[in-house]
């Protein structure tokens, strides 16, 4: 899913059930998220508009606020996910402009 609008990115995954492997949530323009409001914790990854991962917060849990500075987009993944797929701080992810 992309999420490139306002109100798209108002909404995030608020009332979505929860990602499952293999999906994720790209938000753009975008360098702080929160999860006020769900119900299940995800993995937040902040991207530089090249896609160079800033940084990784993973399972965040319900009630809290995660951000970057310098982030330009955020992809949002099922708790686990980026460890899983070892995405990691420094690794360039291969992004497509929406």
């Amino acid at each position: 899913m992309i999420a490139t609008t306002v109100l798209a990115r108002m909404r995030g995954l608020l009332a979505r059930p929860p990602l499952r492997a293999h999906e994720a949530l790209y938000i753009s323009p975008c360098n702080m998220v929160h999860t006020i409001g769900m119900g299940y914790a995800i993995d937040v990854v902040f991207l530089r508009r090249d896609g160079l991962v800033l940084k990784v917060a993973g399972g965040v849990q319900p009630r809290r606020m995660r951000g970057h500075w310098r982030a330009a987009a955020v992809l949002e993944l099922a708790a686990g996910e980026a460890a899983r797929c070892a995405i990691a701080p420094g690794v360039r992810l291969p992004l497509e402009a929406p």
